[in-house]
């Protein structure tokens, strides 16, 4: 981002107000499809048909999108509110307009509902003694992810807007595309363990989306969220 120094500065202009309202409101209708989802007891786990079918899959994934928007959304908006700042504040070669860099974001996490359909399907078709071990196995690999450095590396990513992107800014369009996708590739790598948590020991209830969501959301937003999930000695040092 060489030359683009002075338009690094971030601005608390209208603009970002408004971007984030914007955002807050798409994060707030997803809330309002999932909650009215929730009270109809139609929980997306509890319902997806058996045998799987391409139908079903679809309207799985579709589900899944909806859900990953309440959950992803707010605490990414700092990132995505910056972007927006940045992109008005630089000058040289405009890149990718707010709504594509949001867009890049949300399209990888509805696309992860793709292998989470696909595992379910696996785990329901096995007999209860071996669906138990599945579960049990599921959880351990997310414990043992929340302590690892891999986890707190894609956590600083997500947790220093600007320092990410100083680190990744490329010019043009082609590069803003390009950092909108390592922003969505590190905020998956730092939430997926969380996930298969909400999935197999949750059903992806309601209050297991609620919880899973403020872990998120502590993890990425509170001034020690770093901290919640690895001991000193697997932490590594960094600065707000």
């Amino acid at each position: 981002m060489a030359g683009a120094g002075e338009g690094l500065v971030p601005v608390r202009d209208r603009g970002k107000v408004l971007t984030s309202i914007g955002l807050l409101l798409i994060a707030g209708a997803a809330w309002a499809a999932v909650v009215r989802s929730s009270l109809r007891g139609d929980d997306m786990m509890m319902t997806m048909p058996m045998p799987a079918t391409a139908a079903g899959g679809i309207a799985f994934v579709i589900s899944w999108a909806v859900m990953m928007t309440a959950m992803m959304l707010p605490s990414a908006l700092p990132m995505i509110s910056l972007y927006g700042a940045i992109q008005r504040g630089v000058r040289e070669t405009k890149g990718v307009p707010l709504v594509a860099f949001t867009a890049v974001y949300l399209l990888l996490w509805a696309a992860t509902g793709v292998p989470v359909y696909i595992a379910h399907t696996f785990l329901m078709a096995m007999a209860p003694p071996a669906f138990a071990y599945g579960v049990a196995l599921i959880l351990l690999a997310a414990g043992a992810f929340q302590l690892s450095p891999l986890k707190q590396a894609c956590l600083r990513a997500c947790r220093s807007p600007f320092g990410f992107l100083l680190g990744h800014w490329r010019a043009g369009r082609r590069g803003s595309l390009a950092l909108g996708w390592s922003h969505a590739v590190y905020c998956v790598g730092c939430c997926w363990a969380l996930m298969l948590v909400l999935v197999a020991a949750g059903a992806m209830g309601l209050p297991w989306v609620l919880l899973i969501t403020a872990v998120v959301a502590g993890e990425k937003l509170l001034p020690r969220g770093n901290r919640w999930r690895a001991p000193p000695a697997w932490s590594c040092s960094w600065s707000v």
